[in-house]
């Protein structure tokens, strides 16, 4: 397997060509010295319901598994709390306010964006709304899915830790 940072081979700090793996989550300069520890990016996903307990899904707008079921949700932005992240992401994507955010648990992943696996930990969130009148696809969502909990199948979903997120949520709700 591929070290996480294999595309990158220039220093950070001293812009020398001799960044070398140090172990299996690190990097060294052998011109400086600067260790990186290449940690996973924070994203959180978003279980999102109305008063009457249905779910609130989007289809993928875009790649990767475009067309497959998805959670509203998204990368955490810097100086932004996983919270407010969820809140930002289900409003871009949905046109949603909620009114509600509760963390549930958070699972590692590996999400490829052009190229390059980007290693997450995906933060899941239980996210509550009055009603679902208002919510649009935006952003990187092409239609609305409004479900029923028990109508969740997790094989409906495209992605590797919203498969296994959607499964852990269906027997959470039990």
């Amino acid at each position: 397997m591929k070290h996480p940072l294999d595309k990158f081979a220039y220093c950070p700090v001293c812009g020398a060509k001799t960044f070398l793996q140090h172990n299996e989550k690190a990097k060294k300069c052998t011109a400086c010295g600067f260790i990186y520890y290449f940690n996973p990016s924070a994203a959180v996903a978003c279980f999102i319901r109305n008063k009457k307990g249905e779910l609130l899904l989007v289809r993928r707008a875009k790649e990767p598994a475009k067309g497959t079921l998805d959670l509203p949700g998204g990368f955490v932005d810097l100086h932004e709390t996983a919270e407010d992240a969820a809140c930002r992401e289900v409003k871009e994507e949905t046109g949603l306010t909620i009114t509600n955010c509760k963390y549930l648990f958070s699972l590692p992943n590996i999400y490829p964006y052009c190229g390059f696996d980007v290693h997450t930990v995906d933060m899941f969130f239980e996210c509550h709304v009055d009603n679902f009148e208002l919510a649009s696809a935006e952003d990187d969502a092409a239609e609305i899915i409004i479900l029923s909990p028990e109508k969740l199948n997790p094989d409906d979903f495209g992605l590797c830790s919203i498969k296994k997120g959607v499964d852990r949520y269906i027997h959470f709700c039990k």
